[in-house]
């Protein structure tokens, strides 16, 4: 992990118009160096390197040992598959794990979680700061992309205040930090589930039922430990308890399974009448989600969700034959 420096008293970006790299680059900073003054400026004396300050995407160099991180010089620094850095890679490849670390994660998870973060989320922002990425590759959710939200923060067209663009960066600030701080939280939650998912997988054995002791992340425990014969996954919420199905990947609704279509929608007692099942609550008309009021509930639910997956692949080996 590298040492932060303890004499910074001063934070330097540019003026102006502002983009999410130097802004989440500033989230990342200012909680490591949190008695210095964020400085947006290009007046020379401020943009050359200094002891006390970190520049960052102004001042046309990237020197570590200076302290200066831009990149809009030629030639700009490249990763090393070649792919462009914004101001935000060079500020997470040199203190993301300090970062990391002041955020309270454990030591032995910073390294895959300051890897995974660069390549979910900083990645991304580096590429389209560089235009090596066209937003549109978001499709009709482009303006929903998270340097989009953020640009949208900037002032209006009109707004005459000389203070307009710092005004707007300051308010941005506290948003695009919690933006990052989520997924940070959210990686560091799925590391501390690994072993809890893992050893449920072990328990679980040859049953496509998983039981988790509460909700949480287990996609990537699962995948690792090739555990494709679990269909269904168990967990208390509350005072109910849950079935879910499993997605075939973050990328799509599609389950593994669907829970059975005649559950689809319904509630209550005409949901306890069609599966038989005391104590049944609920189950999504999209047949991914359903929820009894018992342990007990829920796995009977579990077992005839199992059943009929089992009579629909039978049909489907040995389909009926057809009179001639």
């Amino acid at each position: 992990m590298t040492m932060t420096p303890t004499t910074i008293t001063h934070l330097v970006t540019h003026s102006g118009g502002f983009h999410a790299d130097e802004l989440l680059s500033s989230v990342v900073l200012t909680r490591l160096f949190p008695e210095a003054k964020l400085l947006r400026t290009r007046d020379r004396q401020w943009i050359t390197p200094g002891a006390d300050k970190i520049i960052y995407d102004v001042g046309g160099a990237y020197d570590v040992a200076a302290q200066i991180f831009d990149h809009h010089q030629r030639p700009g620094p490249l990763r090393d598959d070649e792919q462009p850095y914004s101001s935000f890679g060079l500020i997470w490849a040199q203190y993301g794990r300090d970062y990391l670390a002041a955020l309270g994660v454990p030591e032995g998870d910073v390294e895959a979680i300051h890897a995974k973060f660069d390549t979910k989320f900083v990645l991304p922002i580096d590429l389209l700061d560089n235009g090596a990425m066209e937003p549109s590759v978001a499709g009709p959710l482009s303006i929903m992309t998270l340097p989009s939200l953020l640009g949208s923060l900037k002032p209006v067209f009109d707004d005459t205040s000389p203070t307009a663009d710092d005004d707007a960066f300051m308010m941005a600030l506290p948003i695009a930090r919690s933006f990052v701080e989520a997924q940070i939280r959210n990686l560091a939650a799925k590391a501390r589930a690994q072993s809890i998912v893992v050893a449920a997988i072990e328990k679980a054995g040859t049953s496509p039922i998983l039981e988790l002791p509460m909700g949480m992340p287990y996609r990537s425990a699962l995948d690792k430990a090739e555990a494709d014969h679990i269909m269904f996954v168990v967990n208390p919420r509350g005072e109910d308890w849950m079935l879910g199905g499993i997605k075939l990947s973050n990328e799509t609704f599609e389950q593994r399974a669907d829970l059975p279509a005649a559950w689809a929608g319904l509630t209550d007692a005409k949901l306890e009448e069609v599966c038989g099942v005391k104590g049944a609550k609920f189950c999504h008309n999209a047949r991914f989600i359903a929820v009894a009021n018992s342990r007990e509930a829920i796995m009977q639910m579990a077992d005839l969700a199992i059943a009929e997956l089992s009579r629909g692949t039978d049909d489907a080996q040995n389909p009926s034959q057809q009179d001639s």
